[in-house]
């Protein structure tokens, strides 16, 4: 029997359980519909009651219903109203066990599904079995809940018990975007009457209903296609939608987070019960000891030596291969994780994290569930070995829980059992010692082409006949698949997962099953429809950007899982001659994608007539979040599901969301695009690593730390990253080495935080500092002794920088330094600055000025200062 479609109704009962808050905020029109809902679905509208008695009357679960006709009404909601498995219209008493019902009924819940989704809502938030009804169900709605906004979570990281009204931060009541995921201080963003805090409310709510139009009505049809879908409306419209406003409950969670965890945790409920043939209202009302539920985490190893394997010709198509290695390795992340969801017969909304390679699954604990867990565990190893030959894997591990584990005094428990699990799983790689294991490289030497070898991509693996005739030389399915996709991904922005190939273009390999093919965006009108109608189109995801807007919604369920690449525009056409050498590789420069050694020239700088100035170099940038796992165990004070489920997304959406965005949108302080030239080979979870022209890629990194910090909004968490600069024919595999030597050396800088260049560890402080007033400080001077014909030389500055590692220097001879500064900047205005007794005096003045700002430099920071000193150097560089 299969579950898939039942189960996906289940969910999206679930997921709906409190659309009501956005539609009773929003205040919409409900034509004299909502006495008739109240009677079903608010606590205290019962025969004999008085609501004005009561402390909290729970109207948005009148809403629900309303909000869900209105939903059914556009035409692209599915209908549910009528007999489907589990839900039924027929009553019993009062009751009938109908979706809707299912999904109004949380707070006076009867039936078994009513209970289901009930408790699904309280394991969600934390709550213990009884505490509900007392702490939340007579909690009265303050005041003002039209006004509260959503807290930041990572604001309350590090810190004991600390009071809502002294957090500072809050997000602001926007549809998401790259700009919308910073909070705001309160007074900045909290509405100071509750007319205009509703009127935010109901602009989310009209955009809810016009972006349920976008879904193509052919999806329709196909439930776990659709819902996927709408799993990224919601995300656009609730992301910082408070989900609690009550009385003595902070809200800190979204309600897109709240929905989410709900859905995943209702459907593994019912299955549970379904598979145990215990649907009974009362079991699941108090069976909270019971382990019905299983965490199932997969976490991908290998990637980063994936991405930057080494061997053969890589630096032939080198843009191409790493932008198509970084995607596939996302594709196979989200297809393990689709592959899963099958086996175990869940929809979309089970997935409740997937980032950087790691997912996570709400499953029932059943033992079709287990064997399904293990039977997908042989498949993903399989083909990892097939076709990557161990290069990747997925570790799977999972973890049975009980509803009283999801409480926040035992959650964190939770968490520790399932991460100690999954390291368990990823030293147990590809189950190797199996006979299933062994056999797969058996007739490895056999799957070689006497006439064509090995690949010349990678240097291992086999030459397929039919990519290597395609391409004119020895190549892999594997590479020639990463080639496709890095030449699509820059013209395409929607993947299709589909069964079998049929006509569609679909890439060389399988992917764990499913064939993908990526397609322009804008698709001809019906040509997928039939994909969905015959059940052979699983998922199609939008992957594109976001618009220079901030807009993401374009009807699909959206994937941020893209990098942005450099491209050229009419200004990179009048500015050709800066490519010198490789101005060839700008050949056609309408929207050509720019090759490294183009993006290297990016910052040099017209000096008259045909002559440029500035190196000609990439800088590589490799970050990631300190101390990461201490902040997801200990940094909050009552961790719950959707706490959790809410940190790692918001994690995941700085670097995944905002940060492409920012290369290709964002501006400096002047207004110019300066880093619409780097390159984000990879961003996601809680780390990245991005390739730009050398100067503009250090603005960047400066930059990059404000936002970030910016967007946190606690000084407690911190990034560390390594800088490299190369030529741009340094190898790929040597460019990602040496930034992760640098992220090592940051790393171990004592309390982290920290930034590494040219073999100098600095902190975020001293870094902005030196990059920014320092070096300020040294081309004021600059342009000063410029005006007397005397800018600092090469040689000058080569002698700043020998003085700084004497400076920093325990050795006797090296601590005369003040002296020799003194004598080679006199030496060198003497020479240079010469004229009447006024030049004499001016000369003077900029010696002491010199010798004031470099010497207080080099005294302070010591060999640290080469770092601005070196900035110089490179920008002068012929």
């Amino acid at each position: 029997m299969n579950l898939l479609e039942p189960s996906t109704r289940v969910a999206l009962a679930a997921f709906m359980h409190d659309v009501g808050k956005l539609a009773e905020r929003a205040g919409i029109e409900h034509h004299g519909r909502l006495d008739a809902h109240k009677t079903l679905y608010c606590p205290w509208h019962q025969e004999g009651s008085n609501p004005r008695a009561g402390w909290h009357s729970h109207i948005h679960a009148a809403y629900t219903g309303l909000a869900w006709d209105a939903l059914e009404e556009t035409g692209h909601f599915p209908d549910l109203r009528r007999d489907c498995r589990p839900f039924s219209t027929a009553a019993e008493g009062n009751a009938t066990d109908s979706a809707v019902n299912a999904a109004s009924a949380h707070h006076r819940p009867d039936t078994f599904l009513q209970w289901i989704v009930a408790t699904a809502d309280r394991v969600a938030s934390g709550f213990e079995r009884d505490e509900f009804d007392v702490k939340y169900n007579h909690s009265k709605e303050r005041e003002n809940h039209y006004r509260a906004r959503l807290l930041t979570l990572f604001e309350q990281i590090g810190q004991a018990s600390i009071e809502e009204g002294k957090l500072e931060w809050r997000y602001p009541l926007q549809a998401l975007s790259p700009a919308s995921i910073f909070p705001q201080a309160t007074a900045a963003c909290t509405p100071h009457d509750n007319a205009s805090a509703r009127a935010e409310y109901l602009a989310l709510w009209e955009a809810l209903l016009s972006g349920i139009r976008k879904i193509p009505k052919a999806h329709l049809g196909l439930l776990p296609l659709w819902l996927d879908h709408f799993d990224s409306l919601w995300l656009t419209m609730t992301h910082a939608i408070p989900s609690a406003t009550a009385f003595g409950v902070k809200p800190e969670v979204s309600l897109y987070d709240h929905s989410k965890a709900t859905a995943a945790l209702a459907t593994a409920l019912w299955r549970w019960h379904h598979e145990q043939g215990s649907e009974d209202a009362r079991a699941v009302r108090e069976g909270w000891s019971e382990a019905k539920i299983l965490l199932v985490l997969g976490d991908f190893f290998g990637i980063q030596d994936f991405i930057f394997a080494e061997g053969g010709a890589t630096q032939k198509h080198a843009h191409k291969l790493l932008r198509g290695r970084s995607f596939q390795v996302s594709l196979l992340a989200e297809c393990a994780a689709l592959k899963l969801l099958e086996a175990l017969q869940l929809p979309s909304t089970s997935q409740i994290i997937n980032a950087a390679g790691k997912f996570l699954i709400v499953a029932p604990n059943t033992a079709d569930a287990h064997a399904a867990i293990a039977c997908c565990r042989r498949e993903l190893n399989d083909w990892c070995l097939k076709h990557t030959y161990g290069e990747i894997g997925v570790g799977l591990a999972s973890t049975p829980a009980s509803c009283n584990d999801f409480t926040a005094d035992r959650f964190g428990e939770l968490t520790k059992r399932l991460f100690a699990a999954l390291d368990t799983a990823k030293h147990q790689r590809f189950d190797l010692c199996t006979a299933d294991a062994t056999s797969t490289f058996d007739d490895f030497l056999d799957r070689f082409d006497n006439t064509l070898g090995v690949c010349e991509i990678n240097g291992r693996h086999p030459a397929d006949p039919v990519s290597s005739a395609n391409r004119g030389y020895a190549l892999s399915l594997l590479a020639d698949d990463q080639i496709r996709i890095g030449e699509k991904l820059t013209r395409q922005a929607r993947l299709l997962v589909t069964r079998v190939a049929e006509s569609l273009p679909v890439l060389g390999l399988d992917y764990f099953g499913y064939r993908l093919a990526i397609v322009p965006s804008a698709e001809e009108s019906g040509k997928y429809g039939e994909l969905a109608r015959n059940g052979t189109l699983l998922r199609v995801w939008d992957f594109d950007a976001a618009e220079a807007d901030g807009t993401l919604w374009r009807g699909y369920a959206r994937r941020f899982v893209n990098s942005y690449v450099p491209r050229f525009d009419a200004g990179d056409a009048q500015t050709a001659g800066k490519y010198g050498r490789w101005e060839v590789e700008a050949e056609p420069q309408s929207a050509a994608i720019k090759t490294l050694n183009l993006i290297a020239c990016e910052d040099r700088q017209a000096t008259g007539g045909d002559r440029w100035q500035g190196e000609i170099a990439l800088v590589t940038i490799k970050g990631d979040i300190d101390n990461l796992g201490e902040i997801f165990q200990k940094g909050l004070e009552k961790p719950t599901f959707a706490k959790m489920a809410s940190l790692s997304r918001q994690v995941n959406a700085f670097f995944a969301l905002w940060l492409p965005w920012f290369c290709e949108h964002g501006r400096d302080e002047y207004g110019i695009a300066r880093y619409r030239n780097t390159y984000t080979v990879f961003a996601g979870g809680d780390d990245f690593f991005l390739i730009g022209p050398w100067d503009s890629t250090l603005a960047l990194a400066t930059t990059l730390r404000e936002r970030f910090a910016a967007y946190v909004a606690n000084p407690q968490i911190t990034f560390s990253a390594g800088l490299s600069m190369n030529p741009p024919k340094t190898p790929i595999r040597q460019l990602a080495r040496n930034a992760e030597e640098a992220l090592a050396a940051a790393k171990n800088r004592p309390g982290k935080n920290a930034v590494t260049l040219w073999q100098r560890s600095v902190s975020w402080t001293e870094w902005q500092t030196l990059m920014e007033q320092r070096r300020a400080a040294l081309e004021a001077l600059m342009a000063r002794a410029g005006g007397h014909g005397a800018s600092f030389s090469s040689g000058l500055i080569y002698a700043l920088l020998q003085l700084s590692d004497r400076a920093e220097s325990t050795l006797p001879k090296d601590a005369i330094w003040r002296s020799q500064l003194h004598y080679r900047l006199a030496r060198f205005f003497r020479d240079r600055v010469k004229g009447d007794e006024t030049a004499r005096n001016r000369r003077e003045q900029l010696l002491a000025d010199a010798i004031r700002e470099i010497g207080g430099a080099l005294g302070t920071y010591k060999g640290a200062y080469r770092l601005p000193l070196s900035v110089l150097l490179y920008r002068q560089r012929e």
